[in-house]
């Protein structure tokens, strides 16, 4: 990673040890602190037990997720298309993502891919190059959103259902670890009365924050999660996933042993 001593907080932040979204509305618009609050929280959860040694982040537009996972790895690549928006002073590499990458193989242990993946043309491409370029037990870790509005136009081109996305990973011969739902039928409500909200002159702000706010304090109630737990799986903001290179034979039998 470029620049390393240069690099701050951006759509992600840490705060008490815990990852949140940003409050800062030029990194993450008011209309959009739910879900990006929601995904941090995964991300805080797992990347501890899934991101070491090598890691390649792809599309990482300001490397957001560096705070949370810089203690947990060895070394840090950066990817990202030359027409993203989210300029970076940290690339090591431009690169089309629906292209081969010039990395041999299994040159790293970690892949990121956030928000990301509803960018990619030919995201079976994609698959098969981050499985060509994952050690073997090395994970992709990834979040991408479903009923959700199209951002970074004319660059969006897919919604991928949980049946979707694992026939990706094992297509590419990836095992799919872990599979979530982010959110339900409640945030998706929020999420686009708050982005419609945010709009209006001097109160807009304000009340896409109560909106936000009223569901996520409902998250912390018993009505708001079993709420959440009946609708996620057919009323999704997004998901997230963890899909791994299986161990080599050998190495999983001497694993066993």
């Amino acid at each position: 990673m470029r620049h390393e001593d240069r690099w701050i907080e951006s759509k992600y932040v840490l705060r008490r040890g815990r990852l949140r979204a940003s409050r800062d509305a030029a990194e993450v618009g008011i209309g959009s602190r739910l879900i990006t609050d929601r995904i941090a929280s995964l991300y805080d959860q797992h990347l501890p037990h899934c991101a070491r040694g090598r890691l390649i982040d792809l599309g990482c537009g300001k490397v957001p997720l560096y705070g949370a996972y810089r203690r947990l790895v060895d070394d840090v690549t950066c990817v990202d298309w030359p027409q993203s928006v989210r300029t970076s002073a940290h690339l090591d590499l431009q690169a089309d993502l629906s292209q081969p990458l010039p990395y041999a193989d299994a040159s790293f242990d970690t892949i990121i891919l956030s928000d990301v993946l509803e960018h990619v043309p030919t995201p079976d491409a994609l698959w098969s190059e981050m499985a060509r370029l994952l050690a073997p037990g090395g994970y992709v870790l990834l979040n991408t959103p479903f009923l959700y509005g199209v951002h970074e136009a004319p660059h969006d081109y897919g919604r991928y259902t949980e049946y979707a996305l694992r026939r990706f990973a094992l297509q590419a011969g990836l095992e799919v670890r872990l599979l979530l739902p982010v959110g339900g039928s409640l945030h998706v409500l929020a999420d686009l009365l708050a982005k419609h909200l945010a709009h209006l002159p001097a109160v807009g702000g304000a009340l896409a924050s109560a909106v936000q706010g009223v569901v996520a304090l409902l998250d912390l109630s018993r009505f708001g999660q079993r709420v959440s737990t009946r609708t996620a799986t057919r009323f999704p903001l997004g998901y997230f996933m963890a899909a791994q290179r299986p161990l080599a034979a050998g190495a999983a039998l001497a694993a066993v042993g």
